[in-house]
C-alpha cells in the first residue's frame, strides 16, 4: 500500500510519523504552562473530580488558552487567550437576579 500524503507511512497497520511528539509527553510545554496545568488540576480535585480526569481537563484548558506547547525559542509567538478563565470567573461570581 502506498500513501503519498504528509501524515506518514502505513507500517504494520499503524501510521508511523517522524518528528511528531508522542501523545502524553509534556516536554514541549514551558515551565509556566506546567505550573498553570498543576494549579488548574488542583482546583478540579478540590471540587471532587478524579485525579485522571482533573489532569486531562487541566491540560485541555492550558492547550485552549495558549495554543499548545511553547518551549522558549520556538518562535511561534501566539497570543494567549483568556476567554475560558474570564468566562469561568464571570459564572462563579454571579448571584441570582432579584425579582
Amino acid at each position: 500500500m502506498c500513501l503519498n500524503d504528509k501524515t506518514g507511512d502505513l507500517v504494520g497497520g499503524e501510521f508511523q510519523t517522524e518528528g511528531k511528539m508522542a501523545r502524553g509527553s509534556k516536554s514541549k510545554y514551558s515551565s509556566k504552562q506546567k505550573r498553570q496545568a498543576e494549579d488548574i488540576e488542583e482546583g478540579y480535585e478540590k471540587r471532587g473530580t478524579s485525579k485522571k480526569e482533573a489532569e486531562r481537563r487541566a491540560w485541555a484548558t492550558v492547550n485552549k488558552s495558549s495554543g499548545g506547547g511553547k518551549k522558549s525559542g520556538s518562535g511561534r509567538g501566539k497570543k494567549t487567550s483568556k476567554a475560558s478563565s474570564r468566562k469561568g470567573g464571570r459564572k462563579g461570581g454571579r448571584s441570582k437576579k432579584k425579582k
